[in-house]
């Protein structure tokens, strides 16, 4: 998976996460990705800095990817899930239902298990759990990848 900044044709900055850059060019060539505050199709995407590992990098040929997700303390929005458009948080709904289908939650131990994945000491496997922005952070330095994603309420209730 690879990470973008985009930005669309009104100016307003968004995240996305695509299986590879080609994924991102011709989903954006037939309009599929949209800016979340406008709905604009005409996405590109931003300068990004270029993340540094502190360390060196393992890299996995076993075919399974590494999935590491945490699960933030939810804000208002994120509870009842308004704010937000809806194909916004259809997708969102989706990506839960596909992590929790998926993946090992662990709850706030989220960060003590995730090193110790790291490390060999725990079976490899996708995790979900609750860390702090602190924890996160911790983790990244650390080159351990995780991804922080708004927990909205599930799809069927």
């Amino acid at each position: 998976m690879i990470h973008y900044q985009l930005r669309c044709s009104a100016d307003h900055s968004f995240d996305g996460w695509f299986r590879d850059s080609a994924a991102f060019d011709v989903q954006a060539e037939r309009g599929l990705v949209s800016c979340p505050a406008c709905g604009d199709t005409t996405v590109n995407r931003a300068l990004m800095a270029p993340r540094i590992r502190k360390g060196r990098a393992v890299v996995d040929t076993s075919g399974t990817p590494d999935v590491a997700v945490s699960v933030p303390e939810q804000s208002s929005v994120e509870k009842t899930g308004s704010g937000m458009p809806d194909h916004v948080r259809s997708m969102l709904q989706k990506l839960r239902a596909d992590v929790e289908r998926n993946c090992d939650y662990v709850g706030p131990g989220f960060a003590e298990e995730a090193r110790r994945i790291h490390r060999g000491e725990s079976d490899k496997r996708g995790i979900y759990g609750e860390s702090t922005p602190e924890q996160a952070e911790a983790l990244a330095d650390e080159g351990i990848e995780v991804a922080r994603i708004p927990w909205v309420p599930r799809a069927d209730g």
